[in-house]
């Protein structure tokens, strides 16, 4: 027993007893409150850092692969498609309206590879589609080929591997609109034979042969578009079958719900949605529902999710601002539905006007894939939705096209029906 236990005490020295043991209690109080929080917080910093380092680690093994950036248009739109006027070298910011991408950018980005949109609007259907279709590819040539230290042309899913083994983005094109073949196989099979590697089945209009996104809109909706075609027209559906043929992938981008429906009954390879979100987490036609995700996943296709604030913020989850937490719930929710396999990443920068807070431009993407670090994704998740998933589904049409070496081109004409009423003055007579 100790011996200050033995030791009389006084009233005043119970009294300074009790007074040092209060002090000493209050103390160790103060201590501990401050302690938890400043543990908390060296916490969530580390696990910020560990989300971080996870990110940059996926992002410098696994090409990431973006399915669709519209910097083509824009040098369209801004310098009427007069690449050397432009440095992309140097940041674009203040020099366009749009600027979302720049070589710089890029690389804060690390982006591995991209999908360059071959863009023309509705408005050239059956006037100069074709024409201005040419001349945008011809722009996407020539700003790779400036750049030959940063860019890479490639056609296949190994030419993207071997651009990212050699620090270059790999860079594809995608014919955004079925309205720029003219509803034509040779033309068709020529934007192959230059280099396309997607068709998007619509825009925002109907082609003679299949339906865009405007017939889902409720009929009293100022954007709502009567269906043409009911989906695909019996035509139609022979595009897909040659695109199958050509190793070509069919994108369902733009499409109405019947069309994305009736393309997926008839294509032998995967499809891709270049540029789209999931429908229940915001109710807008440009998204993908919950059934038809159950059908992307049996095709073992891949949608790639767009960032543009209107397709990522609005009923049920409307905000006042678009934010990059809203990007990770429909990733998620594409995950959820149709599996990791399913889902890609399709920003559309440079060709929306309104962008979620944090995905501004193209230097954004780690912070998406640390954020979905942090939500949980490991480190075989984020790879696939880096790249994997859509390099598996562009080798898989690679294949289709492979087994049906022996099938003939289709030179049928599209019927007179199809066409209806519409006036056609390039069409050739035959």
């Amino acid at each position: 027993m100790d011996k200050f236990h033995d030791l009389p005490l006084t009233s005043m020295s119970r009294k300074r007893i009790v007074i040092g043991v209060t002090v000493a209690i209050t103390v160790v109080m103060v201590g501990v409150a401050v302690a938890v929080p400043v543990a908390l917080t060296l916490n969530r910093n580390s696990d910020v850092t560990t989300a971080m380092s996870l990110a940059d680690q996926v992002l410098s093994e696994t090409p990431l692969v973006d399915g669709h950036n519209d910097l083509a248009w824009q040098y369209r739109k801004n310098v009427q498609n007069h690449v050397d006027s432009v440095n992309l070298a140097e940041s674009l910011i203040g020099i366009w309206n749009i600027t979302h991408t720049d070589i710089p950018r890029l690389h804060q980005g690390k982006l591995g590879a991209q999908f360059w949109a071959c863009y023309g609007p509705c408005s050239a259907q059956y006037k100069d589609a074709v024409r201005v279709a040419l001349d945008q590819l011809d722009t996407i040539k020539r700003f790779v080929s400036k750049y030959p230290d940063i860019f890479q042309f490639v056609t296949t899913a190994q030419g993207i591997e071997d651009a990212f083994k050699a620090h270059k983005i790999g860079s594809l094109v995608g014919l955004e609109g079925g309205h720029m073949i003219d509803s034509s196989f040779a033309t068709l099979r020529m934007f192959y034979d230059l280099g396309v590697r997607y068709m998007t089945l619509t825009h925002s209009c109907h082609t003679p042969w299949a339906d865009n996104w405007k017939s889902d809109w409720p009929i009293d909706n100022g954007n709502y578009e009567p269906p043409r075609s009911n989906g695909l027209s019996v035509w139609g559906k022979k595009v897909i079958k040659e695109m199958n043929r050509l190793g070509m992938l069919v994108d369902l981008s733009h499409v109405s719900k019947k069309t994305m429906t009736d393309a997926l009954s008839v294509t032998k390879a995967p499809v891709i949605y270049s540029h789209s979100s999931a429908y229940a987490v915001c109710n807008h036609p440009r998204n993908v529902q919950d059934d038809v995700l159950l059908k992307v996943k049996e095709n073992k296709g891949v949608v790639m999710v767009n960032f543009y604030s209107d397709y990522i913020n609005c009923f049920p989850s409307n905000q006042t601002n678009a934010t990059l937490q809203q990007v990770v719930d429909h990733i998620n929710h594409i995950k959820n539905i149709s599996g990791e396999d399913s889902v890609g990443i399709g920003g559309d920068y440079d060709g929306v006007t309104r962008l979620p807070i944090g995905l501004e431009d193209v230097s954004k993407y780690p912070a998406l894939f640390t954020a979905l670090a942090e939500d949980g994704w490991t480190e075989s998740q984020l790879k696939k939705l880096a790249g994997e998933n859509l390099l598996r589904a562009f080798r898989r049409a690679e294949e289709v096209r492979r087994e049906m070496k022996g099938v003939h081109p289709l030179d049928d004409l599209i019927p007179d029906s199809d066409l209806g009423n519409t006036t056609v003055p390039c069409r050739p007579d035959f």
